[in-house]
């Protein structure tokens, strides 16, 4: 048996910024979970519901499961300006994209933790069967806001999650922390979120449907990205911050990590250049992305969207460029740089 400041201090000193522990059971939600999959908010997002009881509770993901531990990590960087994030002539990747791939970063920590603490333990960076915001929320890393993201009250939301399923018993030998003064939870009356989401992914407060998410569009559609969704993506070529960017406790709170994998190498890991952006090809797009969450959308899918915030862009200059695009070996691509240069041209 160990003992929970033990555990929280080796948590802490692993480089964790957030840490919490919660009894094993029935996860909080799942219900609600499997109405938004029913209601086909996923998408093509099919993994999701693979392994639907897993997720409903996860004592079947390891039999003898007594604890969830749930540790947040800090991806926040405040290096590049937002001027130069803002610029139609440059593709915007979200924040948590700028560095090195959380899993490679993130797992091997986790996975130590989960081992220290318990001979018998499974840990995952959102790879495994766990709802880990529930998870979170329950654990008392903060709440889950309008926007479907987990907030902690006094450091915003620009967290990666981890989960780790421990059998052993845990001696909670203290109380929990106290809730930081005068910072009430919740999101109150507010509703920047849902107002600032340029394609209107939030049918209510709570609810994302991810095929409107330009997150979704840009990382997790496979194929073409629907036509009346491109002029609304701006400069998006990978994921999107706005519903967290806009919120009160990012805004007020919200400060860069100590964890340097995650903060850009150059301006160009966050903002690259539309018009050099356009000019990579297979080989050199791998090359510069090594490491990087963005492998997982491949060349044609970032490409695809590079070609649509070229589009929107609407400088001549890309046309080029994009009709080589037009004329290329990959059908998906030529598609999206066809309406680009058409959408140029009517300007």
């Amino acid at each position: 048996m160990i003992l929970a400041t033990a555990l929280r201090a080796a948590a802490l000193e692993a480089g964790f910024d957030l840490f919490g522990l919660a009894p094993a059971g029935p996860t909080p939600g799942a219900d609600r979970f499997a109405a938004w999959l029913a209601a086909g908010n996923a998408g093509e997002m099919a993994y999701l519901a693979r392994g639907a009881e897993n997720r409903a509770d996860p004592r079947l993901l390891l039999p003898g499961a007594r604890w969830v531990a749930m540790v947040g990590v800090s991806y926040d960087s405040l290096a590049v300006p937002a001027s130069t994030l803002s610029d139609p002539s440059r593709g915007r990747i979200a924040r948590y994209a700028w560095g090195a791939d959380y899993h490679d970063v993130i797992t091997p920590r986790l996975r130590a933790l989960g081992e220290w603490a318990s001979a018998r333990s499974r840990a995952w960076v959102d790879t495994g069967p766990v709802l880990e915001r529930a998870w979170a929320e329950q654990a008392g890393l903060g709440f889950i806001g309008r926007n479907t993201c987990l907030i902690h009250r006094t450091r915003g939301s620009y967290y990666f999650l981890g989960a780790i399923l421990i059998a052993d018993e845990i001696a909670l030998n203290e109380a929990p922390e106290p809730e930081p003064r005068k910072v009430r939870a919740g999101c109150g009356a507010c509703r920047r979120c849902l107002d600032a989401c340029p394609t209107e992914a939030f049918p209510a407060p709570g609810v994302l449907d991810a095929r409107r998410c330009i997150s979704y569009l840009t990382i997790e559609l496979k194929g073409s990205i629907p036509s009346e969704l491109r002029p609304r993506m701006g400069n998006w070529i990978f994921g999107c911050d706005v519903c967290q960017e806009v919120c009160p406790y990012v805004r007020r709170y919200a400060a860069p990590t100590g964890w340097r994998a995650f903060h850009p190498a150059d301006v160009e890991r966050a903002a690259p250049r539309l018009l050099d952006a356009l000019a990579w090809d297979r080989d050199g797009f791998n090359l510069r992305f090594r490491g990087s969450p963005l492998k997982r959308a491949k060349w044609r899918g970032v490409m695809r969207n590079v070609c649509v915030a070229a589009g929107n862009w609407g400088d001549p200059v890309c046309v080029p460029l994009l009709e080589r695009h037009a004329h290329g070996d990959d059908a998906l691509v030529a598609e999206h740089a066809l309406w680009a240069i058409q959408r140029i041209k009517v300007r």
